[in-house]
């Protein structure tokens, strides 16, 4: 494992310069405690932006695992290839962040996370949404028991941010990205989701092709099924004008959470309403704050020592689960038990 004193701020090694690397390489320029000292991207026609931003470019990630100033990896790569390089960064002693999906089946998810653990290292994930104030704030006042016994909620999560690029981009493909915007946008919900209310016991989803025309499709939908007892619904579809919402019913309260931006925007405000019965619905915002580097900020505080990471493996496996759930019952419109995974 590399030796990394105290003082010295976490040295990564951002995998991919896409959309999603190259946000992160500028949202950690100047960063204090997190230095991006390299970028993995194997197109060489990308190695001129990547210079432009003072980073050097590699070549491939085995370039990165050989070094000694590189404590850990932000692996922004294409789906399939995430439990191969997890794998790989965990035997080559180098702590790594995967953005979602950790993997496109729940025993992929299982095998990067053994040898994670094997290894004595930290997993990251790429699920921001847990640090958005809106979101905070309402975990909390479900588990102060503020919303009384939990009923239902709803969530959806769209943009037309990608209907630009390629159709034989990976991401329009089913084996690569499979149930529409799942892996883009829905498994960000369901991991919302599962902090709030743990453990799925069904999933009922289909899936709809209106516009893009991506082998994948464009629309998902889902109900869920938890082992407490309450349900929820979610969708997500790749070709509409922004739309953010977490909204939890409970016998006491609802809240609702509607965010004016995406996360990757600086200054979108969250509009944040509390309604209980024979009451005027409280209304305020939510600043916006940028929750990947928090993220970020928490994966290198595990890996100092300094705070557990706020994901649990069992977490980021589970909502694997889910996603090869509604996966499965996408393609043949029945119910999925979660126990048959």
């Amino acid at each position: 494992m590399t030796a990394k004193t105290a003082d010295q701020p976490l040295r990564i090694a951002i995998a991919g310069f896409g959309w999603w690397g190259r946000h992160i390489a500028k949202r950690l320029e100047g960063h204090s405690g997190i230095r991006v000292v390299a970028v993995i991207e194997p197109a060489s026609a990308a190695h001129p932006d990547i210079h432009a931003v003072g980073l050097e470019p590699l070549d491939h990630i085995d370039d990165a695992l050989a070094r000694d100033d590189v404590d850990a990896v932000i692996l922004t790569t294409p789906n399939p290839v995430h439990e191969e390089q997890v794998i790989a960064c965990a035997e080559a002693g180098k702590h790594v962040f995967c953005e979602k999906p950790l993997g496109l089946t729940a025993a992929s998810a299982r095998r990067s996370v053994a040898a994670v653990e094997k290894a004595g290292l930290q997993l990251g994930i790429g699920h921001e949404r847990r640090f958005e104030p809106a979101m905070v704030s309402l975990k909390s006042a479900i588990e102060a028991g503020a919303l009384g016994t939990i009923m239902h909620a709803e969530a959806a999560f769209s943009h037309d941010k990608l209907i630009g690029v390629p159709k034989d981009d990976w991401r329009t493909s089913k084996a690569v990205s499979p149930a529409a915007g799942m892996t883009a946008m829905g498994i960000h919900l369901t991991d919302l989701f599962i902090s709030f209310f743990g453990r799925v016991k069904t999933v009922q989803a289909m899936t709809g092709n209106r516009s893009l025309g991506w082998e994948t499709g464009d629309v998902v939908t889902a109900q869920l099924g938890f082992e407490e007892g309450m349900t929820a619904t979610l969708s997500a579809v790749l070709h509409t004008p922004h739309f953010i919402r977490m909204h939890v019913f409970g016998t006491k309260q609802w809240i609702e959470a509607l965010n004016q931006s995406h996360p990757d925007t600086p200054g979108g405000m969250v509009d944040y309403r509390v309604a209980e019965t024979g009451k005027d619905i409280r209304h305020h915002q939510l600043g916006w704050e940028d929750a990947v580097v928090h993220n970020l900020e928490a994966f290198a505080a595990a890996i100092a020592g300094d705070a557990p990471y706020p994901f649990t493996t069992e977490q980021m496996v589970h909502n694997i689960e889910v996603l090869e759930a509604i996966t499965r019952s996408a393609e043949d419109g029945r119910t999925v038990e979660i126990s048959e995974l």
